[in-house]
């Protein structure tokens, strides 16, 4: 079947077979920041945004995003400049090993889009998805508390 959808700003045609997952589609054309995991939705090593919703890649049937728009942690910097939670995540120490780190990220950045909360609660709400060894999420949160706080008062993206 032939799917059309916007991958990190770019149109793309894919043709899938029955049962794929976005998941599957993401790895086979190397988008390395998708990571899997435990392909039942519980750990997040796989979440990507989906009309800017952070969701679990590997629940996602490749029909389902016909239209969509999907964005990966790739979308989010140029070779010149990081995005902002990629600044603050690598000021604070917070990406250990690195895996679970993408969809921290995308994770933070759909709730900052959703409402922009700068509380820890929320914070810490919005990553409980995302299972990390490594991190004890504290300087996880305190990477999103300063960019969300710095987004917040500049009205949008810090």
């Amino acid at each position: 079947m032939t799917i059309q959808f916007e991958l990190n700003g770019r149109l793309v045609e894919a043709n899938a077979a029955p049962g794929t997952t976005l998941l599957e589609y993401l790895r086979d054309e190397e988008v390395h920041s998708v990571k899997h995991g435990c392909d039942h939705g519980e750990c997040g090593a796989c979440t990507v945004l989906m009309d800017n919703k952070s969701v679990n890649a590997c629940l996602i049937l490749m029909y389902t995003v016909n239209g969509r728009k999907i964005e990966t942690l790739e979308s989010f910097s140029t070779h010149k400049e990081l995005h902002p939670l990629q600044k603050d995540f690598l000021h604070e120490g917070a990406a250990q090993c690195g895996f679970c780190t993408p969809g921290m990220i995308l994770s933070l950045e759909a709730l900052d889009r959703e409402d922009g909360a700068t509380d820890e609660a929320t914070i810490r709400d919005a990553l409980n998805g995302n299972l990390c060894r490594c991190t004890g999420y504290v300087k996880p949160v305190k990477a999103a508390l300063a960019t969300l706080q710095q987004s917040s008062r500049t009205g949008g993206d810090a």
